[in-house]
């Protein structure tokens, strides 16, 4: 592992595949602390065209000629594999490497409090609503967070104290490279089955985690989860449960829905009141989200008014549920949700929020997940008006031959789902003005470039 206490200026680091979320978020940091950062991405985007504005070269292809000699340090990320061109010439050079998550795990050894919130979905919002409530709190924390939050203007917020929040990933294990003070497990499903063969190695890949915590350290997990106690079992930190029962440690109340679906309850702990919280996000699955914050920032000495101030603040990350505009009275919202569960998640709040009827374009993401939960998503996605379902978002796969979006189509059985394939955005963008009336909802829904179909409504 490598000291960043002696990397805080003057070293030359290269990210191949800058472009990426959380990898641009490195970047950033490291461009912050002083050093030469340079990268190389396929795909031009707004992200590399914001990292090129602060003064980081970005290369527009993977190729030898990038690794220079004065390189200290290449990271990348798990989606490059060994026969990436400048990951052989930087090994050929003997120039280190580190994967993106052991990359992570380094720098967030530097600070007292590394703060890392996982689970298998929620963890782009629990990260963004901890953020707003420790930046408000006065704790000025470090921040690399897997969406654009507003209010930071980005992905990532450097810090000026030992504070330093980040999301951690299970996806091949990643965030067993991490150094967690403080952790989060928000849920724990079946996801990544390309990497992991069944939901009992990916329990114990979560029960690692919480492992990696020290005895003065703070764990909260949902107290919902399946075989919770294999989970925290023979844990030395201090943990402590959340959910919406009264046994557990952290839990809600008299929760009421506003007439957006944003949610307000009264929060207890070990059956003691501790407040009312309203929050300005959608979705009975904040709840629980927002009760793992309350545990954390209970631990930190951070009190419910001082959480409600924040919270106040917190208006969601982009992708999430987000209200991207109105054309002819019809409303346009984009999700990032890729999984059953998400997809189930955000079509309850879409059944609570103002609409008359619900149209969702849907883009599957990868074929390793959409070969193994097709049946869900089917299920999932039936609760409709209208789906569009388009092409498969290949992200880091080679497609099989064995899987096609249309397979969910064929699967949607509700006789009250009009559901077709389409493949071209444009196409979809005609089909939805020629279909759509005043007073309809539509979504934009995927971890792809779906949102495109957004755009391409909003610039009609």
């Amino acid at each position: 592992m490598i000291d960043f206490n002696t990397i805080s200026n003057k070293h030359h680091i290269h990210f191949i595949g800058i472009g990426g979320i959380s990898m641009s978020g490195l970047a950033e940091i490291m461009h912050d602390r002083g050093n030469k950062v340079t990268g190389s991405d396929m795909k031009s985007s707004p992200v590399t065209k914001h990292l090129e504005s602060l003064g980081v070269e970005v290369f527009p292809s993977h190729s030898a000629s990038n690794i220079t000699p004065d390189i200290d340090l290449v990271v990348y990320t798990a989606a490059v594999h060994d026969d990436n061109p400048e990951l052989m010439a930087a090994r050929a050079h003997n120039i280190p490497v580190l994967v993106r998550a052991e990359f992570l795990g380094s720098l967030m050894k530097s600070y007292d409090y590394p703060i890392c919130v996982s689970g298998t979905h929620g963890k782009t919002t629990t990260t963004s609503m901890l953020s707003e409530v420790l930046i408000s709190s006065g704790l000025n924390p470090t921040i690399t967070v897997g969406g654009i939050l507003k209010s930071i203007d980005g992905n990532i917020r450097l810090g000026g104290s030992e504070y330093f929040i980040t999301e951690a990933c299970e996806y091949c294990d990643s965030f067993l490279n991490f150094f967690p003070k403080i952790g989060i497990i928000l849920n724990v499903e079946e996801d990544h089955m390309d990497y992991f063969k069944d939901i009992n190695q990916i329990r114990d890949s979560f029960k690692k985690f919480g492992t990696l915590i020290p005895w003065d350290g703070f764990l909260a997990i949902n107290g919902h989860i399946d075989h919770v106690k294999h989970i925290i079992d023979n844990m030395t930190c201090k943990v402590e449960t959340f959910g919406l029962e009264n046994h557990f440690d952290w839990y809600a109340e008299n929760i009421t829905m506003d007439a957006n679906a944003c949610p307000a309850f009264d929060v207890y702990y070990k059956e003691k009141y501790q407040g009312r919280i309203h929050l300005r996000v959608p979705g009975m699955h904040n709840v629980l989200n927002c009760l793992s914050v309350c545990a954390v920032c209970h631990f930190l000495n951070i009190n419910i008014d001082q959480i409600n101030l924040g919270l106040t603040l917190f208006t969601g990350p982009d992708q999430r549920f987000e209200i991207k505009g109105r054309i002819h009275d019809i409303t346009i919202v984009d999700d990032y949700a890729h999984h059953p569960t998400e997809i189930a998640a955000t079509l309850k709040v879409a059944k609570a929020y103002p609409h008359k009827r619900l149209f969702v374009v849907f883009q599957p993401h990868t074929y390793t997940r959409t070969k193994a939960f097709l049946d869900e998503f089917a299920e999932a996605l039936s609760n409709t008006d209208f789906l569009i379902v388009t092409d498969i978002y290949a992200a880091r796969e080679k497609n099989p031959g064995d899987i096609h979006a249309q397979d969910i189509v064929k699967k949607i059985h509700n006789p009250n789902t009009n559901a077709v394939y389409l493949s071209d955005f444009s196409e979809i963008a005609d089909y939805l003005l020629e279909h759509c009336l005043p007073g309809d909802l539509i979504i934009t829904m995927g971890a792809g470039n779906v949102n495109q179909v957004a755009d391409i409504l909003l610039g009609k």
